[in-house]
Order: structure tokens, then C-alpha cells, then sequence
């Protein structure tokens, strides 16, 4: 029974890499190290996935930062949406020369005086 090969994090990545770049194809790459063309995919798979370095842990506090950033996303959209909203109204309620509805008559001026001594 033949034994099962183990390849290191760095050959594997050394090959996707070497694929990716276009140096030499799937095939070349399967004859030269006697490696299936399955296997290189696999290998693909799992490089696009995580890039053989990513521990659990770490794609665990990037999902949860994604999370956090979409909701920001969110909330700023709908503050966006809300203001843009609000320009609309304001700008609807200025008349034809440009004074803001309703008019304000003149302003009165301050009063005098004050505390009598």
C-alpha cells in the first residue's frame, strides 16, 4: 500500500503562486512534481480561500469586522438618506427670490437700557 505524501504550507503556496502567475500550467506543474491537476485545484480553492496562513481565529475577527463595517454602511446610508431629505423640504420652501418661507419682517432692534441703577 502506498503511503500518503504530505506537502508543506510553503510548497503548496510556492505552486498556486507559481500557477497563478502564469509561469507554467496546471499541467506542467502536475508532471514535474507527480502531483494530480485535482489536487492543484484543491490547492487553489483553499489559497483563494484563506492563503494557507489564515488561522480560524483570525478569519473569525475579519468576518466580525465585515459584520461591523456593513452595518456602518447601513446607518450611514440612512443618515444620508435622511439629509438629502431634509435639503429637499428646505430647499422646496424658498421662494422665487431666493428668501426663505415663511418671510420674516425687519428686525426690531435691540432693547435699550437694562437694569436701572
Amino acid at each position: 500500500m502506498r503511503q500518503q505524501r504530505s506537502f508543506t504550507v510553503e510548497f503548496k503556496r510556492q505552486m498556486i503562486e507559481e500557477l497563478l502567475s502564469g509561469i507554467s500550467t496546471a499541467a506542467q506543474l502536475s508532471r514535474r512534481h507527480h502531483i494530480s491537476s485535482g489536487l492543484l485545484y484543491h490547492w487553489k480553492k483553499q489559497y483563494a480561500k484563506s492563503g494557507f496562513g489564515a488561522e480560524p481565529a483570525q478569519e473569525v475577527a475579519r468576518e466580525e469586522r465585515v459584520r461591523q463595517l456593513e452595518q456602518m454602511v447601513g446607518r450611514l446610508t440612512l443618515e444620508n438618506e435622511f439629509l438629502k431629505k431634509a435639503l429637499q423640504r428646505s430647499l422646496a420652501h424658498v421662494d422665487s427670490n431666493g428668501r426663505s418661507w415663511p418671510p420674516t419682517g425687519p428686525c426690531s432692534p435691540p432693547p435699550r437700557g437694562g437694569a436701572h441703577s
